[in-house]
């Protein structure tokens, strides 16, 4: 299994069978990376262009012959359990759902063994997990794609925060709000 820097397993053997679409690759199959960061790689960039800037991945998903690669999570729910995110507005507690790394920027974290000879380096891979299931990979052999169901705590926390939400967008006239010793 894959792990992280400090040694800490993140949970599946092969990044690239989880990750998903380049976070670069546009609607229309260009890269969005060769047109908005002309000065970051001049040589990778000058490839796009002569062809008309076009992913050179495309639909292979071969991911890993890119060189600025990246697949990003849009934390909305946990990829293991489901759980989704519930944020308040003004609220600074800590999210249910956080980012998960499943490969490091450096080259030392990757495994010799999980890389091909083409590999083009280490990419950034990220998918969202809950809390609880964050831990339970990160401190035990618990899999992201293990089947899952929410943490009891986890369902508590989301729905707490779904009744105060719901509360807080109750409509109340300033007639009530006065009645109660409310704003004026």
């Amino acid at each position: 299994m894959e792990r992280t820097p400090d040694g800490t397993p993140v949970g599946v053997d092969d990044p690239y069978a989880i990750a998903g679409t380049c976070d670069h690759l546009t609607d229309d199959g260009r890269c969005r990376f060769s047109l908005t960061r002309a000065g970051d790689d001049p040589d990778f960039i000058a490839q796009r262009r002569r062809e008309g800037y076009a992913c050179h991945v495309g639909a292979d998903d071969a991911w890993r012959a890119c060189p600025h690669y990246q697949s990003t999570t849009d934390g909305r729910a946990c990829y293991r359990c489901g759980l989704a995110e519930v944020r308040l507005a003004h609220d600074d507690a800590r999210p249910l759902v956080e980012e998960h790394h499943l490969s490091y920027g450096d080259a030392a974290s990757a495994s010799a063994d999980t890389r091909d000879s083409d590999d083009a380096g280490p990419h950034e891979i990220t998918v969202a997990l809950c809390r609880w299931c964050h831990t339970k990979v990160h401190k035990s052999f618990a899999r992201i794609d293990d089947d899952a169901n929410p943490d009891p705590e986890a369902i508590a926390a989301r729905e707490s925060r779904r009744s105060k939400e719901q509360s807080e967008s109750a409509f109340e006239t300033a007639s009530e709000r006065f009645e109660r010793g409310g704003e004026r």
